[in-house]
């Protein structure tokens, strides 16, 4: 069944919060696919993971690279899973994809600072219950750690 967790930025940015979880997926042993929907945002954080830290490496391509299906993480602005990801992030407000199924679990980042990136976070809380996925709320604490909240 898949598992969805949808975690709330608050003072925080995404390109401060996703390359840790991205860290944390691939030492799991998952691929991943990261849903913009914007080109531009997917090419700044293409940028962004290869600088956001000297001490580590997160191995990553756009969906345009010839060989997106050997990549463990994929920067896409559409839907498929041209890399056979597990998990997939959904930022900017990407909507959930048609085969949500498919995938073992998806992670819906979303600005709370956003009243459109709320509506489209509660619109799809109830459409994930709806359908009987294992649901999850997570919600930074004042050290900036995750906590899932009820």
């Amino acid at each position: 069944m898949t598992e969805v967790l949808f975690y709330h930025l608050q003072h925080m940015s995404l390109e401060s919060v996703l390359p840790p979880l991205l860290e944390k997926s691939l030492e799991r042993g998952w691929r991943v696919v990261v849903q913009s929907t914007s080109q531009e945002r997917a090419e700044a954080l293409d940028a962004h993971l290869w600088t956001y830290s000297d001490d580590s490496f997160l191995p990553h391509a756009t969906w345009r690279a010839g060989d997106a299906d050997d990549q463990p993480i994929i920067l896409a602005v559409e839907e498929g899973n041209p890399n056979r990801a597990n998990v997939r992030f959904l930022i900017d407000n990407a909507a959930l994809p048609p085969d949500v199924e498919a995938y073992d679990r998806v992670v819906l980042v979303f600005n709370g600072d956003d009243g459109d990136a709320l509506a489209s976070a509660r619109d799809a809380w109830k459409d994930c219950k709806s359908r009987g996925f294992e649901v999850t709320y997570w919600q930074a604490d004042e050290r900036g750690r995750w906590q899932r909240r009820d």
